[in-house]
């Protein structure tokens, strides 16, 4: 059964649109589901694709996490493998070379709250909630929660967050500084086409080694950070999309990106 869809949205063609889809357990993610979120991000990592939207099916839930029910009763070794494939999962989501932009209106939790900091970019409705309540299921956020929500709100609220289990409204997560991008539910996919529009029409190496670069040199000591930067910006150098986009300014014209 398919519990996630993909298709090719834009003019271009180039952005991929990832849908969620399993509205009966709020978009909880069993073996299955992640198996097949999994199998689309490998085959996108090897496509043309330049920009991914990761959104639901349901607007009262964008994700509730795993599936609690699955879980029930599995022994210490079956949750444990389970688990890495969970890992796996986001880690192909963090992973992509592509950016990846989460869209979000309903519930975003546990998992479904970890596989969004996993993406790169977040445009979330006034109405989503967001939440890490492994806490009150004595358990931690294993996903990334601990990880990576620090990133995006500092540490003292991202230890806030995780040690009480709090739900956060859209508008607050967005004054955190989660959000990119905060709009009315109706507004957001369009909103969020919008964005990835943008970076779709930018040379895709360039923005490829700008999402590398960031990543690699968050937190890191400015000496080292510098020759990392400098690396990544040699990389574009000897492209043909540099060359196209010099000769587009001096033609006064729209560079047309081949991504080579």
């Amino acid at each position: 059964m398919a519990f996630v869809e993909w298709n090719r949205v834009g003019e271009t063609g180039t952005i991929a649109e990832i849908v969620l889809n399993r509205p009966e357990a709020r978009n909880a993610f069993n073996s299955e589901m992640a198996e097949q979120i999994l199998e689309i991000f490998q085959t996108i990592a090897k496509s043309d694709v330049r920009v991914v939207l990761l959104t639901s099916s349901n607007p009262k839930s964008f994700c509730s996490g795993a599936d609690l029910k699955e879980r029930n009763n599995m022994t210490e070794t079956e949750w444990r493998t389970q688990h890495q494939l969970f890992q796996n999962m986001f880690n192909s989501i963090q992973d992509l070379k592509q950016p990846v932009i989460a869209v979000v209106d309903g519930y975003a939790l546990a998992g479904g709250f970890e596989m969004i900091l996993n993406c790169d970019m977040i445009v979330a409705a006034e109405t989503a909630t967001f939440g890490l309540p492994e806490v009150t299921r004595g358990i931690m956020p294993g996903g990334g929660g601990t990880r990576l929500l620090s990133k995006r709100i500092g540490v003292h609220r991202a230890k806030e967050w995780v040690c009480t289990g709090k739900m956060v409204s859209g508008i607050e997560a967005d004054r955190a500084g989660l959000v990119n991008i905060l709009a009315k539910s109706s507004d957001i996919r369009e909103k969020a086409l919008a964005l990835a529009d943008k970076i779709s029409s930018n040379a895709p190496l360039a923005v490829q080694n700008c999402k590398a670069a960031v990543d690699e040199i968050f937190g890191m000591p400015n000496e080292e950070a510098r020759k990392i930067e400098i690396d990544y910006y040699n990389r574009c150098i000897n492209t043909e999309d540099r060359l196209e986009g010099v000769r587009a300014f001096v033609e006064k014209r729209s560079p047309q990106f081949v991504g080579k």
